[in-house]
């Protein structure tokens, strides 16, 4: 029984032990011609040489294929040559080509180590095939530029950039950092990078450097949560002065209810409120920084520019003077990044999305310890199956001997719509969830 399947060799001898196959095979198809001279039916064996390749696991088994390879010599022109196996093997990494294909979508989902040990190729070998399957991909695989740019962060062994298309939900690229020439790399080779209208972005002065650079009609805006976050950070190093001042028991207690502290008032429960109650009394700056915290929030409410301006710098002038250190760092922000914070109240768009989608990066790399940088954003980009599309309208085509038989009165020339092709628009963040929670990921 042929084992191998492969229609173009035929089995001579199969040994097997604990761990390997080896099989010698030879070539069922023998040139026909000279490839240098052309010359047909004119060739001799001249030697062979058995030439040893791997190819898929059989019963869990490494499998090497020892090739008897034949060389031919032309009697016309006396070159010679070798016969081909290209039609089924690939010479540069010594394996079959169904073998490489195997190895690139198990690239995507297991450590190279694995997979070396799985088909007895070396891992700088697997390695370099991972390598070369990206960068087919990022050649062939063009996520559509979206209205709506969405430019975070996350932290994988470093700082990373995330962006996203706020507009359809989805992830368009990581880069390996968040410098400022990254970004502008990035942004630069961007198809139609013109129909950006609006980019979201937290308070990093290199993303912003690199959209003015490339996108100068681009308007910014500072996602609204990196800001209100500020004020809980504010809060907290209140609360942390206040505990050099308290017993042990109190320290512990404080450190329990500092959840509490950094509710919204209106999501208090009646406990959570006498809790509150006995810490804002018992310490009146703890009080007087919650209720600053909570009328910073309040002024994301604002339905317009101007009252949400009036009411941050009417909040800011009533600070006391003794808690201005603790919210310093965000009224530093608030005169720094000025017209892009309060853009927002212009524009109503958040990076709530790109944060979510954090989360889930967050769960892949915890998933799949020992990846790199690299194969973690390619099992990310790149998995089938993960990327949202739009697909084009099919208009039904009216023929004009239809349209004349219905409608005699109108003499027109058939309706003939191009078809647009299929656009991808990211990796979708709900296909990526299912299958996170499936394993398949």
């Amino acid at each position: 029984m042929d084992i191998l399947n492969l229609v173009n060799f035929n089995i001579i001898q199969t040994a097997e032990n604990e761990h390997d196959f080896q099989i010698k095979v030879e070539t069922n198809s023998p040139p026909s011609h000279c490839p240098h001279c052309g010359c047909v039916a004119n060739l001799y064996r001249h030697d062979n040489k058995e030439h040893l390749c791997m190819d898929l696991p059989i019963h869990g088994k490494r499998v090497g294929l020892l090739i008897k390879r034949q060389r031919y010599r032309c009697k016309d022109c006396t070159q010679t040559f070798w016969e081909r196996i290209d039609h089924t093997i690939d010479e540069k990494r010594n394996c079959t080509k169904r073998l490489l294909a195997y190895i690139e979508k198990q690239s995507l989902k297991r450590t190279f180590t694995s997979i070396s040990e799985d088909v007895g190729l070396n891992e700088k070998t697997i390695r370099n095939i991972f390598r070369d399957y990206i960068n087919r991909h990022e050649e062939t695989v063009r996520f559509e530029t979206p209205n709506w740019l969405g430019i975070d962060e996350i932290h994988i062994i470093k700082p990373r950039c995330v962006l996203t298309n706020i507009e359809e939900r989805t992830l368009l690229d990581v880069l390996p950092n968040r410098n400022k020439d990254t970004v502008v790399g990035y942004l630069s080779r961007l198809p139609n990078k013109g129909r950006i209208q609006y980019v979201t972005m937290d308070m990093w002065q290199p993303y912003k450097d690199a959209v003015r650079a490339v996108l100068p009609k681009a308007i910014i805006i500072v996602d609204k949560f990196h800001v209100v976050r500020m004020a809980n950070q504010a809060l907290e190093t209140i609360r942390k002065q206040l505990r050099e001042s308290l017993s042990v028991k109190e320290r512990r207690g404080l450190m329990h209810d500092r959840f509490i502290l950094l509710k919204r008032h209106k999501e208090l429960t009646e406990m959570d409120k006498i809790t509150l109650d006995l810490w804002t009394k018992n310490h009146p700056s703890l009080g007087i920084a919650y209720d600053l915290k909570e009328s910073y929030f309040d002024i994301w409410d604002s339905d317009t520019r101007q009252k949400a301006f009036l009411k941050y710098h009417d909040w800011k002038a009533k600070i006391p003077k003794e808690l201005q250190s603790a919210f310093e760092p965000l009224t530093k922000a608030m005169a720094n990044w000025e017209q892009e914070i309060f853009a927002y109240f212009d524009h109503r768009i958040t990076n709530a999305y790109t944060e979510s989608l954090n989360s889930l990066i967050r769960v892949v790399n915890r998933l799949g310890r020992g990846y790199s940088f690299d194969a973690l954003r390619a099992k990310i980009l790149f998995t089938e199956g993960i990327q949202k599309e739009r697909r084009p309208k099919y208009q039904r085509r009216i023929d004009k001997y239809e349209m004349e038989e219905n409608f005699p009165m109108f003499k027109m020339p058939p309706v003939i719509r191009e078809l647009e092709e299929v656009a991808l628009l990211g990796v979708d963040i709900s296909t990526l969830t299912e299958k996170l929670e499936k394993g398949e990921l």
